[in-house]
């Protein structure tokens, strides 16, 4: 008797599709895709903050981020920026156990560095709990998306779990995959009950399914 497959099964398959298309892409689409998104990503946060200066509210300012690992788009060269230029406070993810959300640490481009779980390039200093962490911004790295918002990430839920707590602690909390369009899910991709979703995600290409107001 054949066993039908599971949300699990199919996740799983599209996580190996996924990684080969992007493992796939060829230097220089990877490069000029790299720029065209750090661009709509700098200019939405200046705007975002420009309107709410002028509207008498406090601006973003505490952004978590992500060291690019295995393929995923590389942000460094904007966090430097805002970080050395622009005064923001930038923060990078830690993993510290599994079935547990993540940990974040303060970055700047001459900030010690450590390998940590999976391979993921992690600042070498104190923790600061998501529960704690009272972010703005927080930029997810996003293996699988669709327009709606919907991510697939890599299986171990802990950006599910980090989201959750971060959007407690901050309910204005804007969450935006960063990925690549190659990352684009199939029009019947349902996600799991557990999986958190996105405010928007952003592309090279574009934002979907619109720009963060």
């Amino acid at each position: 008797m054949k066993t039908a497959n599971t949300i699990q099964d199919t996740a799983a398959t599209l996580r190996t599709t996924l990684r080969e298309r992007r493992n796939n892409m060829d230097h220089a689409n990877r490069s000029r895709g790299g720029l065209l998104l750090r661009g709509r990503l700098f200019t939405w946060l200046a705007l975002r903050r420009e309107t709410a200066e002028k509207a008498g509210h406090a601006s973003p300012a505490r952004i978590a981020a992500f060291h690019a690992l295995d393929g995923e788009p590389d942000l460094l060269p904007l966090l430097a920026k805002w970080v050395e230029e622009d005064g923001l406070e930038v923060l990078l993810p830690a993993v510290i156990s599994a079935d547990q959300p993540l940990v974040f640490r303060a970055w700047h481009p001459d900030s010690p560095m450590k390998t940590g779980a999976y391979g993921v390039q992690e600042v070498d200093g104190p923790d600061l709990a998501a529960a704690d962490a009272c972010l703005d911004v927080v930029l997810v790295p996003t293996l699988g998306w669709t327009a709606k918002g919907d991510r697939l990430g890599y299986g171990g839920g802990y950006y599910d779990r980090t989201l959750a707590q971060l959007r407690q602690a901050n309910p204005a909390l804007i969450a935006l995959g960063i990925s690549w369009e190659e990352g684009r899910l199939p029009v019947d991709y349902q996600p799991a009950g557990h999986d958190a979703k996105l405010d928007a995600v952003l592309t090279p290409g574009g934002w979907y399914p619109r720009m963060p107001a």
